[in-house]
């Protein structure tokens, strides 16, 4: 039988409605957890092959310190000999410790060479858990201090966090330094060279990644946002691709993308990219931006 002319309207309204909340339901569903920033290139600075070409950390205490800097140039001599020969991403806390990462060529164990506002080093040696890579391609220090994350090279899907070395009163040179917690992401990362925090539960991540299959673009600018603070017990993070990194150089072929730093007192954003080839020597960059 034929459906009056009246309530064939209500069952196509009715119909529309059902669409209309199913696809905002759906939409919900999908939202990532915060909404992405975008980050604009204001400047850049050329960045020492031998000094300045693995990580950068800014650091706030004492009031005026320099910007810090890491690359094979820096590696003090007594390391190298006992085979800590590659140095990472550095951080420093808000209340003025450094913390530089090292790794070794083969072996079971990474290291964390710390100093403090004082100035005296400490070293803070971690054995690898099982399965862990050997790779330590950074450091970064929660905001509270109490807290660092530390990553592996590769496809991962996790980023690791540990009691922050000299810091973390559980902490101590003459003991290992162990894993406390995991980061487990939900989207898979390559090659992540570098993150820092931007608020006690967002990072930012320079990933070398030169395949780009897994978010569209190579060496991504990457968001990390974490379902809570990191801790004693595992968290998990929401991944962003933001941008592709700047790759400018007078040489063609591969870019480096290495460290990056946020400076909360200025709202700057760095983050270092190793030119190819020859140009490695002539401009390399340290990229700045903004938040906008």
């Amino acid at each position: 039988m034929r459906m009056p002319a009246r309530q064939r309207c209500h069952a196509v309204l009715a119909g529309l409605v059902t669409l209309a909340t199913a696809a905002a339901l759906s939409v919900a569903a999908t939202a990532p957890a915060a909404a992405a920033d975008t980050w604009t290139e204001v400047g850049s600075d050329r960045a020492d092959p031998l000094t300045e070409s693995q990580g950068l950390a800014s650091v706030e205490v004492p009031a005026g310190s320099p910007n810090r800097y890491t690359g094979i140039g820096t590696i003090p001599f007594g390391l190298t000999v006992r085979g800590w020969n590659h140095v990472g991403d550095p951080d420093a806390s808000y209340n003025g410790y450094y913390i530089e990462p090292y790794q070794a060529d083969s072996g079971g164990a990474k290291m964390y060479r710390v100093q403090a506002p004082g100035g005296a080093w400490s070293e803070y040696v971690h054995a690898l858990s099982p399965g862990e890579a050997l790779n330590n391609s950074f450091d970064t220090i929660s905001p509270n201090g109490s807290w660092m994350v530390s990553g592996e090279w590769g496809t991962m899907n996790r980023l690791l966090v540990f009691p922050t070395p000299g810091v973390n009163p559980a902490t101590s040179p003459s003991a290992n330094l162990p894993q406390a917690s995991t980061i487990n992401l939900d989207h898979a990362v390559r090659d992540v060279q570098g993150c820092d925090f931007v608020t006690s539960t967002q990072l930012l991540c320079a990933s070398d990644d030169p395949e780009g299959a897994l978010f569209g673009i190579t060496k991504p600018l990457l968001q990390v946002d974490l379902s809570a603070e990191p801790g004693s017990t595992d968290v998990t993070g929401h991944v962003t691709a933001l941008r592709q990194l700047p790759l400018r150089s007078s040489c063609s072929g591969s870019f480096e993308t290495e460290g990056i730093d946020y400076d909360r007192r200025t709202g700057t954003l760095r983050v270092i990219v190793v030119s190819p080839g020859f140009c490695v020597l002539t401009d390399s960059k340290t990229y700045r931006f903004t938040r906008s």
